[in-house]
Order: C-alpha cells, then structure tokens, then sequence
C-alpha cells in the first residue's frame, strides 16, 4: 500500500530544528539507546562483527519466520516471480563486502541541528553480505519495456510525520538492474544468517549508496512505470536547505575517513590519553563516488596535513580502506584530525556542509588528545 494523508494527517513538514541552547530531547535519548553505532576501537576490524555494526531501526524490528517467507519480484514485469527462501539460496550466490553508512551520520554535530536520530560519527560497518544478485531475479522476471524504477518494500511498519507506511525506497532500474553495481538481495552476514536488527531473513544492499536505501526484511521487489513517490524517496533523505525545497536526493556516501582512538580514554568525555613519544595511528577511510586515494593526518585541527599510508584490497572494491601512520607525541592538548579525498577528488571538508535533515555530514574527524607523562609510582612503604 503507498501511504495515504488520512486518519493520521498528511506529511507535517520539514524535519524539527533544535533551537540555540536545546538539549537532547527524550525522544533523541530513547532512538540513540534503539539504534547504535560503531565503537571506534571496532575499527582495527577488516570486517565488522555483526554486534558491533552499527544499527538503525525506523520502527520496529518485525517478527518474521523465515520458514514461510517469501519475496515477490512483480509489477512491470514479463514474468512474476514469487520465491520462498529454499527458492532463493538454490540461485547461484556470491559474497560481497560492503561498507554501510547511515544517510544521518553526523547530525548530532550540525548547528542548528535536525531533530532526529543523534548520530556522531560512528553509524558505520563493513560486513561481508551473501545473497543473490538482484540483477540476476531482474533478468529472470523481464522488466517491461516501459519499466523506470524497482521499488523494495520492508516488513517495518510505522508512523513518520503524519503518514502510516511500511518502509519502503526505490532505485532507479538502471542501476538496480546493472551487474556492475552489485546489488544483492541477502540473507547472510559475515557467513551467518541475518541477524533480526540487520534485516533476517533477507536485505537489499547496494554497495556504494547510503544505508537508507538497503532496505531490510525484504519482502516484495515491484518496478514501476513512472519514478516512485513515496515518502522515504520524496519527504525524507533530501538534502534541503528551506522547508519548501524540493532538494536533492541523498545517494552515494561522501568521502570519510575515521581515526581509531589513539592511548586510552576519560570516561565521561572520551577525551584520549597518550604518552610523549612514538604513537600509532590507524582507521579506516571509504567513499560511495569511487575509491580512496588520499588519506591526511593533522595535529592540530586541520591548519596543516601530512599523508598518511593507505592501504586498499582491490578484492573488495565497495569496503573500506585501512591506513595507517605514525604520530610523535609531544606534552599538551592536541586536535587530532583526518580527511580523506576519493578518485573523483572529492574531499572532506572543515566545515560542516548543513541540510535540514542533518544528511551526508561528512565534516572531517576530530579527536582531543591529552599527551601527559605516566605519573610516577608513589614510593613504597619501608620494610618493617
């Protein structure tokens, strides 16, 4: 069903902007402790454990039985397809690993900021996702000659400003239908079964795209005539400036790198500790418009930069890149920073690129560090 304006009201306008000294709300504190993100120590993993990947659930997570689901793949086709599970897993498979980032990633630092789900920095993970192509299901169906988009509906059901909706996105059929995108629909992470909160029994991915559009418990694939208009792909993930902007569509993921945190922490602040001296640094850094090809470093904020070493798996072109350098730690309060720049040239930016939703912040990464020496061990007590 597409969303109707009754009973519930019609879409009730732009997201809500946070005023000058507005703190987290309740409702804020209830979607962070629903959803998290990735702790950044995680990031010293290729691959991310499916408990540590970062989560965001729109409504609930559904109660699904895999034994009796199915996926439909119909609408503008020659051939409809209607497949239980077994059906699927008997089509040949494959293994991608993918990055997934959330559209939302850094909202919580935009000023004025969107009131939604907090995210700092850390709505991220690499998994290796098994499935079958969708091309493939795209193929066997027969789009019509007429057919423009495939739209994917989840078995999520929920309210968003007014309007009642099972989650649903679409993609334009060029790219939902291209080999070379690699879209799968999937049913197992990291060699396992989806878990729940990732989509069990079955996920979109789409390598390269924000997470909004790897929509999870996937159960119908239906192509359409004319561009879908509903309100996941109209209302929301639009990169606007005033409420009455049309805007444009949030797509493929900025360019961003992430430090691990170097030393160790203060509890409240998460400020690090290190010692003078030699420090590693290490983290990740990927990009939807095309590889990595530049990692930065700076000690102090962003006023200057050295190149870090970055090292890329051709066998995994849609996952992100390690890299690595090492920093001399001198006494005092230093701003770590990282920037990376994709093959398109595309580059982090130091100031924050605002929308109302709080969409695609892919402001560079800073991290407070303290450089103190180790306290002296207190002296020990004479012998009796």
């Amino acid at each position: 069903m597409d969303p109707s304006p009754g009973g519930l009201g019609a879409v009730s306008g732009p997201a809500r902007l946070a005023g000058p000294d507005e703190g987290l709300s309740a409702q804020e504190l209830a979607l962070a402790t629903r959803n998290h993100g990735l702790p950044l120590e995680a990031l010293r993993y290729d691959v991310t454990p499916p408990g540590l990947h970062y989560v965001l659930v729109h409504y609930d997570i559904p109660d699904t039985a895999p034994d009796t689901w199915r996926l439909t793949v119909g609408g503008r086709v020659l051939r409809p397809l209607d497949l239980d599970l077994p059906g699927l897993r008997a089509r040949p498979a494959v293994t991608r690993r993918v990055t997934l980032e959330c559209a939302g990633n850094g909202r919580a630092l935009l000023g004025p900021r969107p009131v939604s789900q907090p995210w700092l920095v850390e709505a991220v993970g690499t998994a290796e996702w098994t499935g079958v192509p969708l091309a493939a299901l795209l193929a066997e169906a027969g789009p019509a000659e007429d057919a423009v988009e495939a739209v994917f509906t989840g078995a999520d059901h929920g309210v968003e400003r007014g309007v009642e909706q099972d989650y649903r996105r679409s993609l334009p059929l060029a790219t939902a239908a291209d080999p070379a995108r690699e879209v799968l629909v999937a049913y197992a992470m990291n060699g396992a079964p989806l878990p729940p909160q990732h989509g069990s029994p079955l996920r979109l991915v789409v390598p390269g795209w924000y997470g909004m559009a790897h929509v999870k418990w996937l159960r119908e694939v239906t192509l359409t005539a004319t561009p879908y208009t509903g309100f996941q792909q109209t209302a929301a993930y639009r990169l606007r400036q005033e409420p009455g902007d049309e805007g444009e569509p949030v797509t493929l993921i900025a360019p961003r790198a992430l430090m691990a945190p170097p030393g160790f922490p203060d509890f409240m602040s998460r400020a690090r500790v290190v010692r003078p001296g030699p420090v590693p640094l290490t983290g990740r850094a990927w990009s939807g418009h095309g590889p990595v090809v530049r990692v930065e470093v700076s000690e102090d904020g962003g006023a200057a930069w050295t190149d870090a070493e970055l090292v890329r798996d051709p066998a995994h072109p849609w996952a992100w890149a390690a890299w690595r350098t090492t920093w001399t730690a001198t006494p005092g309060l230093r701003h770590l920073a990282v920037r990376a720049t994709d093959a398109t040239g595309r580059v982090q930016p130091l100031a924050p690129p605002w929308n109302r939703g709080g969409f695609a912040n892919n402001l560079v990464q800073r991290v407070e560090v303290l450089c103190a020496p180790a306290p002296t061990a207190p002296p020990r007590p004479p012998a009796a």
